[in-house]
């Protein structure tokens, strides 16, 4: 049986699953016959490659997977894979629904903090940019596994660096990639029939369009996102005029020493744009949710999401109009790829990794790519893969309100995860206002 749950209080006492009966009695069939086995029989595990000994310890067993829970669709792919992992290996995958990654990093350090070292709660977790960092500075998680699943290959990690590194972070093998996202923008075509595509037209649009745009508010993600886009577009148009580098430092750590210099630009924008923004920046958004309800009530007629296939799900569902429709930035979209990890104290490693391998599988990166399902682009290379595979990944005609499929025509990545703490407080010293 795989099952939803929301954040439970669980102890951190080791769960009796629900196969324990049958191992209990399996121990004892094995003790009996151990006494009369014949030497061979000793060996073997070691005549089991490291993969096939992973699949058999990590089969019929529990894995709590402690992941975001805030999209449908997302709920639906994870009931999808749970019911693949059953069939597949006897795994009960549970998705305990999250708010926020965060939640399950302070589970963690709790856990650690009372020195539960081998019981954890967590077996698997979705997660990337600062709460990776945060995992991997307090040795949380669990190493040089992700690199070793046989579907890790398919990534082409060789040459495909986002693999390997979580916003700049070396993930030293403690993630397995599961898919991709890029900021996307929408727009009403019933009232603007030209949204700007850079953003240098952006604040050009919101001045000929005024209050007919705006951004969660920080810390909200999908704010941060767009702030963290127009950094790195400002440093990349002022690197260009004057020569220097300053941009190189959003790849190093944010310090007393350079912040001040790398956000000046940010905070000049800021104050143009806000004047010309919806409420005149005196009140901002607080969610995409809440930005996308003032889409469909045509009080913006422009937005963005940091999941492609959101948008047109809204239209289905009638959250947004028939006219909305979807495209990236010509001058960069801000992409990164997300990851699964494996707490160090994870009480079923094994069955984590089975599960991880899973959701990397052609089959289950293609289910997750199609855009009635989730739309998430894949981390799989497709040169990688056989004909067959190759197969999985053609898809039919999609919603008119979907990203066209070539319409990212070039990626920026992530700053390091500590500009995110940098550009919230500078934010909030400057912008702070109430909701």
């Amino acid at each position: 049986m795989y099952v939803i749950k929301s954040l439970p209080d669980l102890p951190t006492l080791k769960y009796l699953t629900r196969y324990s009966a049958y191992a209990m009695v399996f121990s004892v069939c094995i003790g009996i016959s151990a006494s009369t086995a014949s030497p061979t029989t000793g060996n073997f595990n070691q005549n089991l490659s490291s993969w096939q000994q992973i699949e058999a310890q990590g089969s019929n067993q529990d894995v709590y997977f402690y992941a975001w829970g805030g999209d449908p669709q997302i709920n639906a792919y994870l009931q999808w894979a749970a019911k693949q992992v059953d069939d597949k290996y006897n795994i009960n995958l549970v998705h305990v629904k999250l708010s926020d990654t965060s939640e399950a990093v302070s589970r963690v350090l709790a856990e650690k903090s009372a020195n539960n070292n081998e019981e954890g709660s967590v077996d698997l977790v979705w997660i990337n940019g600062a709460n990776f960092a945060t995992m991997s500075e307090n040795s949380l998680l669990l190493k040089q596994w992700a690199n070793k699943l046989p579907n890790f290959a398919l990534t082409d990690p060789d040459n495909n660096p986002a693999v390997n590194f979580d916003f700049g972070v070396p993930t030293n093998g403690m993630e397995a990639p599961w898919g991709q996202a890029s900021l996307t923008f929408y727009y009403d075509s019933l009232s603007t029939n030209k949204p700007p595509t850079t953003l240098n037209e952006l604040i050009n649009w919101t001045a000929q369009n005024p209050g007919r745009f705006s951004y969660p508010k920080p810390p909200d993600f999908l704010g941060m996102s767009f702030l963290k886009y127009a950094l790195v577009m400002l440093h990349e148009k002022q690197d260009a005029t004057t020569g220097k580098n300053i941009k190189a430092q959003l790849n190093l750590p944010a310090t007393e020493q350079n912040t001040e210099m790398v956000l000046a630009p940010l905070w000049k924008f800021l104050d143009d744009l806000h004047p010309t923004l919806w409420r005149k920046g005196e009140q901002f958004v607080q969610t995409g949710a809440h930005m996308r309800r003032l889409v469909d009530d045509t009080e913006l007629s422009l937005a963005f999401s940091f999941s492609a296939p959101e948008v047109p799900a809204a239209v289905q569902r009638y959250d947004l109009p028939e006219s909305i429709r979807s495209y990236a930035m010509s001058d960069g979209s801000l992409s990164n790829t997300h990851f699964v990890a494996i707490p160090y104290n994870a009480s079923h490693p094994q069955a984590a990794q089975l599960v991880a391998n899973f959701l990397m599988s052609p089959e289950a990166q293609a289910k997750k790519q199609t855009s009635s399902v989730w739309g998430d682009k894949t981390v799989l290379v497709q040169s990688t893969l056989n004909p067959e595979q190759r197969a999985l990944f053609k898809t039919n005609k999609p919603h008119p309100s979907a990203l066209p499929v070539d319409a990212i025509k070039r990626t920026v990545n992530e700053p390091h995860p500590s500009w995110v703490d940098a550009i919230m407080q500078g934010w909030q010293a400057r912008y702070g206002v109430s909701p």
